[in-house]
């Protein structure tokens, strides 16, 4: 449920097309509907914006399709850390199932229609960063947003980033993406005047100890401007970058 559908079945109800006992049934799956091996938060996206997101690893492939049965006709599903064994099934559940194998997401039905033209940058250090990279933009793309990629661009070949200044001073929220030593978040942060959402990912030799190196080092940051998530959560951070970029209009 979200705003546009319980707008118009109140319509529905002031229009008399329809029922009191019909509105109900409806709601009654309002705030949750219990599946038994799970709780669908169907409140969420009247509160949030954006309906609740499911992470894939460690279910099933009969318990991610439960969950998609239990979408109301045309309803939107995005499944993070998705396989391609899951987006079979579920592909044989709902044909409108769309597979973002770098990113590994799975979209069933349709994303949030552009909400701003205003954009987000996902910049990734390395092209092993990309899959971490492309979990973000996915997730921003699928929340409404105009989304641009800057990858490989990182501190081993600093040239390779300042020549796509243009790009980095007229975006309106940034996403970086760094493993091994993580600096290329500080250094974005000091080149533009907008948010910058750090992503250190796990990618590194034996003592970057799995992104923990990277992580403490956006930790660290003294770029201002520059806040950090949880290491490889490029969803933490798509999902951050659209919020940023919905409620803040650059000038």
């Amino acid at each position: 449920m979200n705003t546009d559908s319980i707008r118009k079945l109140l319509k529905g109800v002031s229009a008399g097309t329809t029922s009191v006992p019909e509105a109900l049934d409806v709601l009654k799956h309002l705030p949750y509907e219990d599946l038994g091996f799970a709780k669908i938060d169907t409140h969420r996206d009247l509160r949030t914006g954006f309906p609740e997101v499911v992470y894939c690893e460690g279910k099933t492939i009969e318990q991610i399709t439960g969950l998609v049965r239990s979408l109301p006709s045309g309803g939107f599903l995005m499944g993070t850390r998705a396989d391609a064994g899951v987006y079979d099934a579920v592909k044989a559940v709902r044909s409108d199932t769309v597979y973002h194998e770098s990113a590994r997401i799975i979209l069933v039905g349709e994303g949030r229609e552009k909400r701003s033209e205003k954009a987000i940058l996902v910049v990734s250090a390395g092209t092993s960063d990309q899959p971490v990279a492309e979990e973000a933009a996915v997730t921003a793309e699928a929340m409404g947003n105009a989304v641009e990629r800057l990858y490989d661009v990182g501190v081993a070949g600093i040239h390779r980033l300042l020549d796509h200044s243009d790009k980095l001073t007229l975006a309106n929220v940034l996403v970086v993406v760094a493993g091994m030593e993580g600096a290329l978040a500080s250094i974005v942060g000091g080149l533009v005047d907008r948010p910058v959402i750090a992503v250190p990912t796990s990618v590194g030799y034996g003592a970057s100890f799995h992104g923990l190196s990277a992580l403490l080092t956006m930790l660290n940051s003294c770029a201002p401007g520059v806040a950090v998530v949880n290491i490889d959560n490029g969803f933490g951070a798509g999902y951050m970058a659209s919020v940023i970029n919905r409620t803040c209009e650059a000038p």
